[in-house]
């Protein structure tokens, strides 16, 4: 794909609040989408709401053949009507100080439309934007977290409507360029106050048209935290731009925390990269060497037949200096660092082996017809411990499915959630093992496969 040049956004962030009650207004025609390459946030209110399409309906563009067989074919299989809390022998919640975050990919209503071939396999019923709508909205208030994290958000003023009976306040930041969704947050405005709103355009650092949203959050006039929310590039190829833009993210949160005294950090998001993955070592390690791997499979998306890995210590892969300066930050700098210890909320809590991997991680987050592995995480750093988390499902269960969304879930992602607790500063980390000094080709020769990969269109952006 062509870069696009980056914009300074003029447009002001905008910010959902919970309005007074007030007589429905006509229904209006759609506003058209903002010009090409600004960066949009929107506010919440009647006259920029989008009005409900109900003629709309899940379709093939190109009417491949064989299409209209699937709305006679059986319905897929029941998921289970619950999930589980694993919860952490160790850490123990006291009233008040606990806070408990969602991280959910709520698939686009643009991007389902748009990619039929991920969903053959699911009822036409099951695709339509207002019946996953309310299945997002129902899971969401079911589980009642006090944050919530959602990326490929296109349909903001409708979700907003669904959470401001609950009590929730919101923020939505657009992607730039010709794209329809963003990423936006949501918190419980009677337990959480924000104090800052900050964002990354990864188009102004030549780093495609993703964003992230970075914010700082005081819990009960007590505590502060910084919450991250990300939805990192697709592009398997793209290695270097995925950790980019990840390696940004952990150095403005990082700087954000400082600002603020040192407070912990969260950081949610679809990181389109798997657990045994390259960039989930630099998440883990602090720094990666990058000339010690493809940039094609930093992500473990790729869906190469060679296991290159094993050749790590004997072949160095080429790096142009655009591709160097992305990853890293510097053209003449092979090492990729951030300066964040941290922890993922899954992997640290007892794992379950019908829906854990190696890491501890998730088998699965994501089910779709080209996909099922994980790419969802909620970190955190010191300040902070996950008392629990709600388990995802097995994958047994999963592929008996048949890919997602169904009748039950209403994206192709599982909403991944953790409880945390608030403690006390830790003076002296010398006493933990610096992983980031660990053997390269050692860690590569331990990975096992988390996830199932089927096949990838490599030219989805």
């Amino acid at each position: 794909m062509s870069r696009r040049a980056a914009m300074a956004s003029t447009a002001p962030r905008a910010r959902l609040s919970t309005p007074a009650p007030a007589a429905h207004p006509p229904r209006k025609r759609g506003r058209s989408p903002p010009a090409t390459g600004s960066t949009v946030s929107w506010r919440a209110s009647a006259e920029n709401a989008a009005p409900v399409d109900h003629r709309r309906r899940w379709h093939n563009p190109e009417r491949a053949p064989g299409r209209a067989w699937q709305q006679f074919r059986a319905p897929q299989s029941a998921l289970p009507s619950s999930r589980r809390w694993v919860f952490s022998e160790d850490a123990s919640t006291s009233s008040g100080d606990a806070c408990t975050i969602m991280s959910y990919n709520i698939l686009a209503d643009y991007n389902a439309r748009n990619h039929p071939d991920l969903y053959w396999d699911v009822p036409l019923d099951a695709m339509r934007w207002d019946s996953r709508r309310r299945l997002i909205i129902r899971e969401i208030r079911h589980w009642d977290p006090d944050l919530v994290c959602l990326q490929e958000v296109d349909r903001f003023q409708e979700i907003a409507a669904g959470m401001k009976s609950r009590g929730y306040e919101g923020i939505f930041q657009r992607r730039t360029g010709d794209t329809r969704d963003g990423c936006a947050m949501f918190w419980k405005s009677k337990r959480l106050r924000l104090l800052e709103e900050d964002s990354i355009d990864f188009s102004e650092f030549n780093l495609r048209n993703n964003v992230a949203q970075i914010c700082v959050f005081e819990l009960n006039g007590t505590y502060k935290l910084v919450l991250g929310n990300i939805h990192v590039l697709f592009n398997p190829k793209r290695g270097d731009v995925k950790l980019g833009q990840i390696r940004m993210l952990l150095e403005k949160a990082n700087a954000l925390a400082e600002k603020w005294n040192g407070i912990p950090i969260v950081l949610a998001g679809d990181f389109n990269s798997t657990p045994d993955s390259a960039i989930y070592e630099f998440l883990t390690t602090m720094k990666l060497n990058i000339s010690l791997h493809d940039r094609r499979q930093l992500s473990g998306l790729d869906n190469s037949e060679f296991d290159l890995y094993e050749l790590y210590s004997l072949l160095k892969y080429q790096w142009s200096d655009e591709e160097v300066r992305n990853a890293t930050g510097c053209s003449n700098v092979m090492v990729a660092e951030h300066p964040l210890k941290l922890r993922s909320s899954y992997a640290m809590l007892k794992r379950n082996s019908n829906n854990r991997g190696l890491h501890g991680e998730p088998l699965a987050t994501s089910y779709h017809k080209k996909f099922l592995g994980t790419v969802d995480y909620l970190w955190h750093t010191r300040g902070l411990e996950c008392s629990r988390v709600l388990d995802t499902l097995p994958i047994g269960t999963l592929r008996r499915t048949r890919g997602l969304p169904t009748r039950e879930i209403g994206s192709d992602h599982l909403p991944i959630v953790a409880e945390f607790v608030f403690t006390e500063p830790v003076e002296d980390d010398s006493d933990e093992e610096d992983e980031s000094e660990h053997d390269d080709k050692s860690e590569q020769e331990v990975r096992k496969s988390q996830h199932i990969y089927l096949s990838l269109d490599s030219g989805s952006p």
